[in-house]
């Protein structure tokens, strides 16, 4: 049998929301700016658009990758350790891009790989917390606010390179300033991190310490990978008509560069509006059942949006879509976050994410190319529907297993 201590999560207060927050804030920035990015590479280093755009590609990919190596030492007792070596190393390489034209490409690979540290040291973070669904609601919630200002303030700046990578500097340096109150892994034995089991066999001692059959740790290990795998085709399918928006919108409906703007506005006011719901609900519906319902829900937008020929039309249903989106992508997080307590699925689940973002305008346009956007609409609603039943499996043993975690009799 294996001993894990589930009982150490700590609730969620204004000093560690901060660290945790701020920390995955800094690493998906990059994310968020890339075509800032690609604007102010092109200024810096004199380059054509194509260029830029595969030079900020590399970067992001770096972050994921890096990310997703690094992951494992979050953890354990090192999660501080990354999370700071990652954000002075960010803060570096964007500094550097941003004061040295000349050494732009090195610096934003530099930054780009810090930047990995910081998102997975994050990531894992927000497995420590009780009630992981509220928590990804309120990290949701931050996230989305703080991108939509800077999203609005940064071109009233400048796009210049000292502009765009400066910020990402900035944010990497606010985030080592507060990178003291990142909550530490909470499990005793880091060995035992991936022991979690089903709520059937799972004894509950007095201590709260759970006790797991190794078999049952060998289906928990599974689910987790199972849950990375997921997740990554999903948000690749995801991230894909939102790369493929703009043209889609275009041909299609007409959508003029103004009515795509207020699509792009009104989805991430979507996101905000799905947060606040999610910060309200819970854990009160489970997880199986909603993500179920939301990648079902998403897969149907994603097919009407193919079919859409009127601009407003498009527009709404774009909105609704983004708004299941956020909400399922939060789902998964919470559901990550769940399988234990030391984030050994939460801390790599936001770098997978961040391959698919990277790719995805290859695989979007390439998709197009070959079905056309009705028939790339329909392809990746039907990927939402056959991720739905993997998906939803696995949120439910993640609620099962919470909820025999914090029950006082044994199960």
């Amino acid at each position: 049998m294996t001993a894990i201590d589930l009982s150490t999560r700590v609730p969620l207060r204004l000093p560690t929301a901060t660290a945790t927050f701020a920390i995955g804030i800094a690493g998906y920035l990059g994310v968020n700016l890339s075509p800032y990015m690609i604007t102010a590479a092109q200024t810096g280093l004199g380059i054509d658009v194509l260029a830029a755009s595969w030079l900020v590609t590399a970067t992001l990919l770096l972050t994921a990758v890096t990310g997703l190596a690094i992951a494992p030492l979050c953890a354990g007792a090192h999660r501080r350790t990354v999370a700071r070596a990652g954000l002075a190393i960010a803060a570096i390489g964007f500094a550097t891009a941003a004061l040295v034209p000349p050494l732009m490409l090195p610096a934003l690979l530099l930054g780009g790989a810090g930047a990995g540290g910081a998102v997975a040291a994050s990531g894992a973070a927000l497995a420590a917390f009780r009630n992981p669904d509220r928590v990804a609601g309120f990290n949701g919630l931050a996230n989305r606010g703080v991108i939509t200002i800077v999203l609005a303030v940064i071109p009233l700046v400048g796009l210049a390179p000292i502009d765009v990578f400066g910020a990402l500097a900035l944010f990497s340096i606010l985030g080592l300033v507060v990178s003291a109150w990142l909550p530490a892994a909470p499990v005793v034995d880091p060995r035992a991190a991936a022991a979690v089991a089903e709520a059937m066999p799972i004894e509950v001692p007095p201590t709260g310490t759970v006790r797991l059959s190794p078999a049952r740790s060998r289906t928990v290990t599974v689910a987790g990978f199972g849950l990375l795998v997921v997740f990554a085709l999903w948000a690749a399918s995801e991230d894909s008509l939102w790369a493929m928006a703009g043209v889609m919108g275009a041909e299609q409906t007409g959508l003029t560069p103004e009515g795509l703007g207020i699509a792009l506005s009104g989805a991430t006011a979507g996101g905000l509006i799905g947060s606040l719901l999610l910060m309200i609900v819970g854990s009160r519906l489970g997880r199986a059942l909603p993500l179920a319902v939301l990648l079902v829900a998403g897969g149907v937008l994603k097919i009407v949006e193919g079919f859409t020929t009127d601009p407003t039309a498009f527009i709404v249903v774009f909105i609704a879509w983004n708004t299941v989106y956020a909400i399922a992508f939060m789902y998964f997080v919470s559901t990550s976050a769940a399988l234990d307590a030391d984030g050994r699925w939460s801390g790599p689940l936001l770098a997978v994410y961040l391959v698919g973002s990277a790719l995805t305008p290859v695989i979007g346009a390439a998709l197009v190319s070959v079905l056309g956007f009705q028939g790339f609409a329909v392809a990746l609603g039907i990927a939402s529907f056959v991720l739905a039943v993997p998906t939803s499996a696995i949120a439910l043993l993640s609620t099962r297993l919470e909820r025999a975690a914090t029950s006082p009799e044994p199960l």
